[in-house]
């Protein structure tokens, strides 16, 4: 069941690519998710080599310890959604928002640790899960915001 579910997130997450390249900001749409991939390997492999998390299932198990879907394709593309979202949006809406966000991965992860065998938490929660999506989407959120400021000023500039 576990590997049917990881393929279906890798098939979902695949046929969601395309949202990167349409409309005026591909560029962004690109920083953006590979920003995330980044960000989420990164937190991710920490995680993982603190005994935090455990991937019993996961793809190229021999190669990687932590679940390369969720780091570096379904992550990235929830933060590129994220973006478009909040793109104009005050810091109070962007923190309601972002509950819309954390909230349901929080509670999908705790029921699927509890029910698969995709991931164990071992000194983790759900509120533990929480706080890192929070901190992960509203630190893209701070660097599309400083990306889009440093753009305006480059165009002042001629």
């Amino acid at each position: 069941m576990e590997r049917k579910m990881l393929k279906t997130l890798l098939a979902l997450s695949i046929a969601s690519l395309p949202m990167l390249f349409f409309g005026s900001k591909v560029k962004e749409n690109l920083v953006i998710f590979f920003s995330k991939g980044v960000l989420a390997t990164l937190v991710d492999a920490y995680v993982v080599g603190t005994n935090k998390i455990k991937y019993p299932i996961r793809p190229f198990p021999k190669i990687f310890k932590t679940n390369i879907i969720y780091d570096m394709l379904f992550f990235p593309l929830l933060s590129v959604l994220w973006i478009k979202v909040s793109s104009k949006d005050n810091l109070r809406k962007i923190l309601l928002k972002s509950l819309l966000f954390s909230v349901p991965m929080s509670f999908s992860q705790w029921f699927l640790e509890r029910n698969t065998k995709l991931f164990k938490w071992k000194k983790w929660t759900a509120f533990h899960t929480f706080g890192s999506v929070s901190f992960t989407l509203l630190t893209i959120r701070g660097l599309y915001a400083l990306m889009k400021t440093v753009v305006r000023s480059k165009n002042n500039l001629f």
